[in-house]
């Protein structure tokens, strides 16, 4: 039987019609920046999120540490949510390669406003951290792919401004708010100086992210990239499974938030519940106890269906680009006689 692998939408493999652009990619030395698809790819994204330049790089745990590092100090403040990726899920980097001093704001639903940012900043006073980041993250992964509110994202842009801070965008999986709600790639970015996407997780290509700013931030992200050991040469046929991914994997993901909407809303299990909105592709379903996390994946597992433990009490469930109405059959089959 067909594994059904909903770890993430970092498992799906590449496409035919993507194999096939790997092997024809017109590739050169981007160490030299020269490979004509690296460069068009780069043009293009820039393009999409209304920024002047960009720069492709292999994680986006890479694109986001380059843009903390591009826009601070060591010993500054930087802010983000207290479930962000940057903060839970990259290997203490922001303290490790930029020396920064995180504050974390607990929400109770994963959306960070700036009211609890403008009570949360440092005064600028020799005895504190100088605050000199805001971090944002969208779609929230720990908050169920959660989508960041427009208006507030663009009052934090507004009044970061205001008081001479800077604003990263962790755009991960921004392609599901831009599907999910309509709104540009450019006017979701646009309250951010700096923003990373990936095209590794949505839009289902095996390798790469780009972080996208202007022109003279960009030229200084490269250089850290080279530091960080991420200069790569014929990288050209990586860029072209993400051009591919654009062109036939974006409009698509609308499938994926209906496949997650369905996996909620048929879940009809006491000892199982989704206590978040489901807004894109993210499920994250909480054990009731006695059961327990670790039960309900022995117990998918031996269905072959894959999840991930997700904290205590909790399993996430992800669709993705290897994932079909079939699928979601099959795994809410086996939720449902989940027991004590």
């Amino acid at each position: 039987m067909k594994v059904v692998d909903l770890r993430s939408d970092t498992v799906t493999r590449p496409t035919a019609g993507m194999r096939q652009a790997l092997a024809t990619a017109e590739v050169g030395d981007d160490v030299f920046g020269d490979d004509p698809t690296v460069l068009h790819l780069q043009e293009r994204v820039a393009d999409l999120l209304g920024k002047e330049a960009a720069l492709f790089v292999p994680s986006g745990t890479m694109a986001n540490q380059l843009a903390l590092r591009s826009q601070t100090q060591p010993g500054d403040q930087f802010i983000c949510e207290a479930g962000a990726h940057v903060y839970n899920y990259e290997g203490g980097a922001p303290a490790a390669l930029s020396g920064l001093m995180p504050t974390c704001i607990a929400t109770d639903d994963g959306i960070l406003r700036w009211s609890q940012i403008a009570s949360a900043l440092n005064p600028y006073d020799v005895h504190f951290a100088p605050p000199a980041l805001v971090c944002l993250e969208n779609t929230h992964n720990r908050a169920g792919g959660l989508i960041q509110p427009q208006p507030e994202v663009e009052l934090i842009g507004r009044e970061a401004r205001v008081r001479d801070l800077r604003v990263h965008l962790d755009g991960a999986r921004l392609w599901h708010a831009h599907v999910a709600t309509g709104i540009s790639l450019a006017d979701l970015a646009a309250p951010a100086h700096t923003v990373s996407v990936c095209f590794s997780k949505a839009l289902g290509a095996p390798v790469g992210s780009i972080l996208a700013a202007d022109r003279d931030l960009i030229r200084l992200a490269h250089r850290h990239r080279k530091r960080l050991g991420g200069g790569m040469r014929q990288v050209g046929v990586l860029a072209a499974a993400c051009i591919y991914a654009l062109d036939h994997h974006l409009q698509r993901l609308d499938e994926d938030h209906a496949q997650a909407a369905r996996l909620a809303a048929e879940l009809d299990n006491p000892c199982l519940q989704v206590n978040h909105p489901v807004q894109t592709n993210i499920v994250i379903i909480d054990v009731a106890p006695p059961a327990t996390a670790e039960g309900l994946l022995e117990h998918l597992t031996a269905k072959d269906i894959l999840g991930v433990g997700f904290g205590p009490g909790r399993v996430r469930l992800v669709p993705n680009l290897d994932t079909d109405n079939d699928a979601i059959t099959r795994v809410l089959s086996v939720l449902n006689v989940f027991s004590r």
